[in-house]
């Protein structure tokens, strides 16, 4: 700096002022950067962060010597003071030239990396692609592929609907055009492969994207959206065929960090069905908030010995113990509930198969009804903070066995809400994809089996979110909840099954009725031709949470439970499955379960709660 300062011919005594402040000044600098972090960065993969590291300790270096050199007496201290002039040049200089060297050492490991990769082995034939979208994911889309050496693609270019993007460049690679020049483009450049790289694009987009990659052809691709890969659920270079989920249209779920951090942070949580498909989720998510012992209990063993071995994997750092126990072993329950005393209960095992549970009622009342009574009243009695029920549509007016058995169970819970000082709250939502027993794996297997499809009706329909989805809200609608509320989760809007079917079979390639057939079944007992979530405004409450409900839902007494209890009890010692049937019709006045109402069945109740029973029937047919 002072050479180029007095134009490399300098006096005796700048000479001995450089030699002199040279040590304090490096100190400085040195120092600067240490108070950064800089010297944990590894050089290898320096980034645009690591600028603003940089950044920072030039201006902290460079503000600190203009201070000496401002503040300080001239006459005392002018062998530290240096000038204005040298103070600016050196700090670019300086900090410049450090980043410089970065930049070069992880310009030098990318290309070593590829030559190491390409050394005794065959060059692959790498496919022409386009990436749709040169936003934020496709700018780290272009910096993932082009850093790897063992990458396929060839990227020729950017296809963007902003029109101003239109001949800029992101990460060298250039904006072609639209996606109105995307068939002319493939045509031209013998694209192979359309990556779509669109943050939170919306189901029509993904559609009208689709169709026209369909009609080129060209095969279809999709980078995970910057949420997935925020909570950690997949990585960037995790291109993908385009699934079912990405046309769902569902945006990604705002969580209050805080206030899931107060409800599970160094608690002892305990999660039961864990290694289920919505208990799994759970377990994965709350992991993220830093639970101080993580309780698993899980009846099948190879579903727990799976969740386990995810979890030493993915999440070392967590204390977890996985435990096998049926919930409605009383003994194995008081023993654990004993020896861990979780504070937070998320209860998510259950008999959910709805024609399993027609052929199979009293197991569905012995493990949706007992066993969520016997984890209840533990949780109460052994001191748990917050008790969370998975619940389910098929609650609202049930027409199954299942559906009824679960709303018998969200009216146990509110009762235990008036014995214990636990808060006991429900969480009501539609089906999610994916899970065990879900469309969704069904179809995916006649697909690969090339089988028909088989559809109950063309007009069915349901609710869908994603496990991921759900599992995020039922952690926040424990975090709001302060005890007896029956939460009901916005689900969107219903989705028809056939388009469901119609949709997995173009996604696989293949094109409806042509390729694969579908075939209509008829419904089955106990299903409705569509599902209710009761999210009309008259009958809901409103949260802080956009996306979560309180369903104004009429409570039972505990005279009333008690009564309840004890004629299921009564009907599974007998196994008597007309009796459960009629039961379940005689106490949900708005259930409809097979055809077998109560019109001359009498339950084995008290006067006084025939009358409140008859009432309620008498107001909801009102």
């Amino acid at each position: 700096a002072y050479l180029l300062r007095f134009n490399f011919d300098i006096e005796e005594t700048y000479v001995d002022n450089a030699l002199n402040q040279l040590p304090f000044v490096v100190l400085v600098q040195f120092a600067s950067l240490f108070l950064v972090s800089a010297y944990s960065i590894i050089w290898r993969y320096v980034s645009l962060e690591d600028i603003k590291a940089f950044l920072k300790a030039a201006i902290m270096s460079g503000v600190i010597l203009l201070l000496v050199r401002l503040l300080l007496s001239p006459e005392r201290f002018i062998r530290w003071q240096v000038p204005l002039a040298i103070i600016l040049m050196d700090t670019i200089f300086a900090f410049a030239g450090l980043l410089a060297l970065r930049v070069l050492r992880r310009f030098y490991y990318e290309l070593s990396e590829k030559g190491k990769f390409q050394v005794g082995r065959k060059r692959k034939i790498r496919k022409s692609t386009l990436i749709v979208g040169a936003g934020r994911l496709g700018a780290a889309t272009i910096k993932e592929v082009l850093g790897r050496a063992d990458t396929e693609l060839d990227i020729k270019g950017f296809i963007d609907d902003d029109r101003y993007k239109k001949g800029g460049s992101v990460g060298s690679i250039k904006v072609l055009g639209t996606t109105d020049d995307l068939a002319r483009l493939a045509d031209e450049l013998n694209i192979d492969q359309v990556v779509l790289a669109i943050d939170q694009a919306n189901t029509k987009e993904i559609r009208r994207i689709l169709d026209i990659c369909r009609a080129i052809p060209v095969k279809a691709q999709i980078v995970p959206s910057l949420n997935e890969i925020a909570h950690g659920r997949v990585s960037i270079s995790r291109i993908r065929d385009v699934q079912i989920e990405d046309l769902l249209g569902r945006a990604p779920v705002e969580l209050d960090d805080k206030n899931l951090h107060d409800f599970l942070t160094s608690k002892t949580v305990m999660v039961t069905g864990a290694g289920g498909s919505i208990g799994s989720e759970l377990v994965r998510q709350i992991t993220n908030f830093n639970p101080q012992i993580l309780v698993l209990i899980e009846r099948t063993e190879f579903a727990l010995f799976q969740i386990e071995r995810e979890l030493t994997k993915n999440f070392p750092e967590t204390e977890f113990v996985p435990l096998l126990a049926d919930i409605s072993d009383a003994p194995r329950m008081r023993e654990i509930f004993r020896e861990y005393k979780p504070a937070v209960v998320f209860h998510a095992a259950a008999h959910k198969h709805v024609p399993l549970m027609e052929i199979n009622p009293t197991e569905a009342i012995k493990n949706n009804i007992f066993a969520t009574n016997l984890i209840g009243e533990l949780a109460g009695e052994f001191g748990a903070k917050d008790f969370v029920l998975i619940s389910t549509d098929k609650a609202v007016n049930p027409t199954s066995i299942m559906g009824a058995s679960k709303r018998i169970a969200e009216i146990v819970l509110q009762n235990l809400n008036q014995i214990y000082p636990t808060n006991f709250m429900a969480v009501r939502f539609g089906n999610v994809l994916g899970s065990t027993g879900s469309v969704v794996p069904i179809f995916r297997e006649q697909i690969q089996n090339g089988k028909a499809i088989t559809v109950t009706d063309p007009e069915m329909t349901r609710y869908f979110m994603t496990i991921p989805e759900a599992a995020q809200l039922v952690l926040q609608a424990g975090a709001i909840g302060t005890g007896s509320e029956i939460f009901i989760l916005d689900m969107g809007e219903p989705i028809k099954i056939l388009d469901l079917a119609e949709d997995m079979i173009r996604l696989s390639g293949l094109q409806p009725y042509e390729d694969i057939d579908i075939v209509f079944t008829g419904i089955r007992q106990g299903e409705k031709l569509f599902e209710e979530l009761e999210i009309t405004g008259e009958n809901l409450l409103k949260t802080k949470h956009p996306k979560i409900f309180i369903g104004k839902i009429a409570t039972y007494s505990g005279e009333d439970v008690t009564n309840i209890l004890s004629n299921f009890h009564q009907a599974v010692r007998e196994n008597d499955k007309l009796k459960i049937r009629a039961l379940l019709n005689h106490f949900l006045p708005e259930a409809n379960i097979s055809e077998n109402k109560t019109d001359s069945f009498t339950a084995t109740v008290a006067p006084q709660t025939e009358n409140i029973i008859d009432a309620r029937r008498s107001a909801l047919e009102t």
